[in-house]
């Protein structure tokens, strides 16, 4: 076989065995959703997702969130003072956040510290072979692990990139009113006049919401298919955050054209 014979045999390779693993992570997560019963009746193992994946993310989000608002609102009390609009400072952090920067931002915080720990958490499970021994007890693995950690990705990440927006907003005021000395009232009441809650927040709470469903699915698929190694656990991961960043932003694309397209 020639190179350029060899050459567009492994393309050809790649490409089939991508769509292979793209219709095994659609099958898996089917599954995820049919056999997602057990979580819902049994609630308490979401809720103890959720703290795993929302609580303890909460520190990162709060702190990266303040000094992205007092970011904002230097960055934004700079360029405003140029036209003369310094009043205008909090509907621009406002929106800033609501509408693109929390979402994202906060998705991207979640692929990193919760989806990277949810794929080594199930890699190592499946490479201690823990996954066989609830099979083995006639426990299905997808209802009792899976489904409860996808449930509380999904729950968390809205929660998380609510409170990050909150947290800027608040950093947003701390550096425009209490330091730069912008008018209190014109603060707040310009921006409560600028944000609506429909195609502002409403909008913000579907993109997170999406966003979440998209980094849990990656990481529980990367974790339940990773090669049961310690190497494979350690590039699963990786896949995961890398995976995920890029769909974050896809996605951020995709959602914010339809919605600018139907406002």
């Amino acid at each position: 076989m020639t190179g350029i014979g060899v050459f567009f045999s492994a393309i050809g390779r790649r490409v089939i065995d991508s769509i292979w693993r793209l219709g095994y992570a659609a099958r898996f997560m089917a599954l995820t959703l049919l056999r997602s019963g057990t979580s819902l009746t049994r609630f308490s193992l979401v809720i103890r997702e959720i703290y795993s994946s929302g609580v303890l993310s909460l520190i990162i989000i709060v702190v990266s969130g303040l000094f992205v608002g007092m970011v904002l609102g230097l960055q934004g009390y700079e360029t405003l003072k140029i036209y003369g609009a310094e009043q205008s400072l909090g509907v621009l952090v406002a929106l800033s956040l609501v509408r693109e920067l929390g979402p994202v931002v906060a998705a991207l915080l979640f692929a990193s510290r919760a989806g990277s720990a949810i794929t080594a958490e199930i890699g190592l499970m499946k490479t201690t072979e823990q996954l066989k021994a609830l099979e083995m007890m006639a426990i299905d693995p997808i209802a009792r692990i899976v489904a409860p950690r996808f449930w509380g990705g999904v729950i968390s990440m809205p929660l998380l990139a609510a409170i990050f927006s909150v947290m800027g907003i608040f950093g947003g005021y701390v550096v425009g009113v209490v330091l730069i000395g912008v008018d209190d009232g014109s603060f707040w009441s310009q921006m409560q006049a600028a944000v609506d809650v429909r195609h502002d927040v409403i909008n913000g709470v579907i993109k997170s919401g999406v966003f979440g469903f998209a980094v849990t699915a990656i990481a529980l698929f990367e974790g339940y298919d990773a090669t049961p190694t310690a190497e494979g656990v350690s590039r699963a991961t990786t896949r995961t955050v890398v995976t995920s960043a890029l769909a974050i932003l896809a996605l951020d694309f995709i959602l914010t054209a339809f919605m600018f397209k139907g406002a």
